[in-house]
């Protein structure tokens, strides 16, 4: 790797006169003297120890040298010119970032963010998954909603919802061969034994997960039986796609939020908040 870069001015002035076949022209296109535009391109020859142009005179045309840095340094400053711009989603106003879970986002999330987004249409949310519990002090993140969360440094701690979990299956998985889905964590079936729950079929053996997202995708397939959440699970309930085997609920996750400091008396989290809260309220029991 290379101890010193070239300086980026000397760059994009070697670019704009390979481009356009001439120093004088890069010199206006940059709003720079054309002496300036010589005196970049003779100090990248210098730093590279080869010449770039070949001169006649006013004209000048590329090396050899010159044709394979000229096609690297247009991807190079392409991809920056692209990673700025990128950067102004950082800069918008109304923005709020909020980390979560791929399952909590999908099964339970995205189903409300159309009443969300209806009550409260100036929020710019930017939904950022992950499996990882994100550094809350390093991170550019308003607020995370997790099951895996505890207090963390310049932030706030709440619990929000006591998950309860139970065994499904799809409604047309036949009683017979049933295949067991295995989870992690709680969703794993020695939880639910350990919890005192009741024998419904659940084998050692079987398909296992480590997302709890694609565990209850999986049982709402009819790939088998699965010990599911109850805050997850309830769309595919609602839908026909799940059908609880057991009257009976075991503990499950805890799911909390951790704000930033900086966010704590933004409006807009504080907005996003009171909503989450408001939809998190226990629906009436299976």
């Amino acid at each position: 790797m290379l101890k010193h870069w070239p300086p980026l001015n000397a760059l994009r002035g070697f670019e704009a006169a390979a481009r356009l076949g001439s120093f004088h022209k890069a010199a206006e296109a940059l709003n720079l003297t054309q002496s300036a535009i010589s005196q970049q391109i003779r100090s990248l020859e210098s730093y590279l120890e080869q010449p770039l142009f070949h001169r006649s005179g006013r004209s000048v045309s590329l090396t050899d040298a010159g044709h394979d840095l000229l096609s690297t340094t247009q991807a190079l400053l392409q991809q920056l010119a692209v990673g700025i711009r990128r950067l102004d989603q950082y800069r918008k106003p109304n923005q709020l970032v909020v980390n979560t879970t791929p399952a909590f986002a999908r099964h339970w999330l995205l189903p409300r963010l159309a009443d969300f987004h209806q009550r409260h249409p100036d929020v710019d949310l930017w939904l950022f998954t992950s499996f990882e519990v994100p550094d809350m002090a390093t991170e550019t993140i308003d607020l995370a909603i997790r099951d895996d969360i505890g207090p963390q440094a310049e932030c706030s701690f709440t619990v929000l919802h006591q998950d309860q979990l139970y065994p499904a299956c799809h409604p047309a998985l036949p009683e017979d061969g049933r295949t067991t889905l295995h989870g992690e964590r709680e969703m794993d079936w020695s939880h639910w034994q350990l919890e005192g729950g009741e024998d419904v079929g659940q084998q050692g053996k079987g398909l296992n997960f480590s997302d709890p997202g694609l565990l209850l995708e999986a049982a709402g397939e009819g790939l088998g039986i699965a010990l599911v959440s109850q805050l997850l699970g309830r769309r595919m309930v609602d839908e026909g796609r799940l059908r609880p085997l057991s009257a009976q609920r075991v503990r499950g996750p805890v799911w909390s939020c951790l704000v930033h400091w900086e966010s704590q008396e933004d409006p807009l989290a504080r907005q996003f908040l009171a909503w989450l809260r408001e939809a998190l309220q226990p629906a009436p029991s299976l």
